[in-house]
This record gives C-alpha cells, sequence and structure tokens, in this order.
C-alpha cells in the first residue's frame, strides 16, 4: 500500500484532501459562472480551458484573472474602474450559486478510495480555497459529505493555501501530530501549505496547477488516480 510508505509502515493520522482539481472537477460549473459574468459586461466569454488555468486561488481571484482576460490587458494594467472587483464578484457569486454543482463530477477512483479510507477509521477532512458556501453542497450532490469531518473553505479564517493556518486549524481537535498527517491536492498551493504545516503531501497529476506540471514541486507521492493509494 503506498499509503503506508509515507509513513513508515503506519497509515496517516489524519487526511485533509483538497476539493476543486483534486476530489472533484469543478470547472465546467466555474466557467459558466465565469461567462455569465463577462458576458453580461460585453466581455467575451473565457470558456472552461481557460478558467481550468485559473483555479485555485479563491473566487475574488479567478474573477479578477477572467476579468484580465476579457478586457485583454495585463494583470498590473487592471485599473480600478475595470476591475469592478466587487460588482464582478457579486454577480459571479450569484450565477454560480445558482449552479455550483450542475456539471461538476468526481475524478476517477475518488469514490472508491473515500470508502476505503473510511473504512480503516482515518479521519478526513476537506481544506479548501473554495467559500464554503459552495464546497458543502457540492459534497453532499455528490453524496461525499459523509466521509469528511470537517469542512475549512477559503473564507473561514484570516489566511487560506498556501498559507499553513487551514491545516493547523484543523488538527485541533485531534492533537495529532503534523508528521503524521497528509493532505492530498493537486496544485502548487496544497503542496506548500502542507511543506509549512509539516505534513506528508500527495499530489494528484490530474488537476489544477496553472498549468504547470504538479511534479515540478515535488510532492511525497504523485499519482494520477486516487485508488492508487492502496
Amino acid at each position: 500500500m503506498q499509503l503506508r510508505t509515507l509513513f513508515d509502515g503506519d497509515l496517516p493520522a489524519l487526511i485533509a484532501f483538497d476539493l476543486d482539481g483534486t476530489l472533484v472537477d469543478s470547472v465546467p460549473d466555474l466557467a459558466w459562472a465565469i461567462d455569465q459574468m463577462l458576458l453580461e459586461r460585453n466581455l467575451p466569454a473565457a470558456g472552461a480551458d481557460h478558467v481550468r488555468q485559473w483555479v485555485g486561488n479563491g473566487s475574488a481571484k479567478l474573477v479578477q484573472r477572467a476579468l484580465v482576460y476579457g478586457h485583454r490587458v495585463k494583470e498590473e494594467e487592471l485599473n480600478q474602474a475595470a476591475y469592478q472587483a466587487s460588482d464582478g464578484l457579486k454577480r459571479f457569486k450569484y450565477y454560480y450559486g445558482q449552479r455550483c454543482c450542475h456539471l461538476s463530477c468526481l475524478y476517477p477512483g475518488v469514490e472508491v478510495a473515500l470508502s476505503k479510507l473510511h473504512r480503516l477509521a482515518i479521519p478526513m477532512v476537506v481544506v479548501t480555497n473554495k467559500p464554503k458556501e459552495y464546497a458543502e453542497p457540492i459534497l453532499n450532490k455528490l453524496k461525499l459529505d459523509a466521509y469528511f469531518e470537517q469542512v475549512v473553505g477559503g473564507e473561514c479564517l484570516p489566511k487560506r493555501k498556501p498559507d499553513p493556518l487551514q491545516l493547523q486549524h484543523v488538527l485541533l481537535p485531534y492533537g495529532f501530530e503534523p508528521s503524521s498527517c497528509l493532505m492530498a491536492g493537486d496544485s502548487k498551493n496544497d503542496v506548500l501549505a502542507a511543506r509549512a504545516a509539516g505534513f506528508k503531501v500527495v499530489a494528484l497529476s490530474y488537476g489544477y496547477n496553472h498549468g504547470e506540471p504538479i511534479a515540478s514541486t515535488k510532492p511525497d507521492l504523485l499519482i494520477d488516480n486516487m485508488n492508487e493509494l492502496f
């Protein structure tokens, strides 16, 4: 079992999972909401391929990147008038709230892996930069909510990944040593947060890492399917 190789033959005391790009392919619904926000500003739709490169730093950053694309400017050139951050973010949230789990789906191997981990009685939590108001309905709709003891969204604490605060926070009820715990994610932010928190980290090759190969972040384990943990 590859999972045991990370902990000298033992199982992890706790596993923290990223959501978007790790458990769930949420880009189709995110892209739809982003495109509605852009189109109502008479800006060109971005489409799923572009949005896939922008996910991972929270909703505000996603909207900013979309407006940079729509206005055809560099990020540093997006002035306040063009950015319209609060309104753009508000409209994106309006649309995304309408259908945050209409087209989103689980990646292959996720449900099988979570079921196996649950039977091993390993506590599992979700640590995501996505707002909790969207993360929880997605987990519920895809019937994953029963697997997780905590869901920490990007707005729940003063700092988010790549800062280690979210991972440090989820350990508080347990008292586990960070070195006995595992982070599973798909992006540089997940790897950096895990390293800073003292967690081991496994990276999924299929997710969202802004077009960069996740192997370059040197995770402790790189897999193509969650079921490869076993």
